[in-house]
């Protein structure tokens, strides 16, 4: 005979049906799309001066400039130096400027991506995104 003890317990280790919910992405605000893909090119844009800030570092610690440069002025002649072009302001300088170009190149991509995806909704319907409650 079962008790209500065991009925419980039989009762209990059974999950209840997991709730999905299936809806369609239709529409992608402008703005939201735009403030969000100027937050990751300003992340690419730290991780790419820290990035470039290390590489130098190493690069100059190992004294791969100046073998560098000695090959240069073997091939070119003793009047070029290389050292005072890849000079660590100089390379910092060029990464701000590909830093602040790709941010705003990225920022725009977004923005066009939300338009494109916002007219292609209306012949394709959107993307259809199922949700779960566990």
């Amino acid at each position: 005979m079962s008790s209500v003890a065991d009925k419980l317990a039989r009762k209990s280790t059974r999950r209840p049906p997991a709730k999905q919910v299936r809806l369609r992405l239709v529409y992608i605000d402008f703005w939201s799309a735009v403030k969000l893909s100027f937050l990751v090119a300003v992340c690419l844009a730290v991780i790419n001066l820290v990035a470039t800030f290390l590489v130098y570092t190493v690069l100059n610690s190992t004294g791969i400039f100046e073998k560098v440069n000695d090959i240069v002025q073997d091939v070119a002649g003793s009047g070029t130096d290389l050292t005072s072009i890849l000079s660590l302001g100089n390379v910092m300088g060029f990464a701000i400027v590909g830093s602040l170009i790709n941010l705003v190149v990225t920022t725009v991509l977004g923005a066009i991506i939300a338009v494109l995806y916002n007219l292609s909704v209306k012949i394709t319907g959107g993307v259809l995104v199922g949700f779960t409650n566990n």
